[in-house]
């Protein structure tokens, strides 16, 4: 990564991640470990941190979700710009040489020219993204239990 660096000037984000594979070749690659990862850490934090919702006034959650509800339009819009843009590359490389390209090695140069990144690698972390934070804004809508609720009787 940084021999890249110091050699070309740019670097892919997410190649290392997408081209490694675990704990053998062709099984699953560090994207797909890191995704899961991810969904599970944050069914755990929503599990064990929920009572601290609890409290919240009413102004806070609406706040809440409607920057939770942001989240999830913009990540969803990034799923689909990512895969979109991965169908035409795929798309495109198959009418110009008529062969099927590699899409690990498939790369977009936006939003920065000098830190392009892995298409996989994009498509898989911004649909993660859109699960954690439509997930959590289910949970922010779901009716809750109030104080009194969470205080056992003795």
């Amino acid at each position: 990564m940084v021999g890249e660096w110091q050699e070309n000037g740019t670097y892919v984000m997410g190649e290392i991640l997408v081209n490694t594979h675990v704990p053998f070749e062709n099984f699953a690659n560090l994207t797909t470990w890191l995704s899961f990862a991810c969904i599970i850490a944050w069914y755990c934090v929503s599990r064990i941190g929920w009572k601290r919702t609890v409290g919240l006034e009413s102004y806070r959650m609406a706040l809440l979700q409607l920057m939770l509800l942001g989240f999830a339009v913009i990540c969803l819009y990034e799923v689909l710009w990512s895969f979109t843009v991965l169908n035409a590359e795929i798309t495109s490389q198959m009418v110009i040489d008529g062969s099927t390209p590699d899409i690990d090695r498939l790369i977009v140069d936006y939003p920065d020219p000098e830190r392009p990144w892995n298409l996989i690698f994009a498509t898989k972390i911004w649909l993660v993204g859109f699960i954690i934070s439509a997930h959590a804004f289910y949970l922010s809508k779901k009716p809750r239990k109030s104080k009194d609720e969470l205080i056992p009787e003795e």
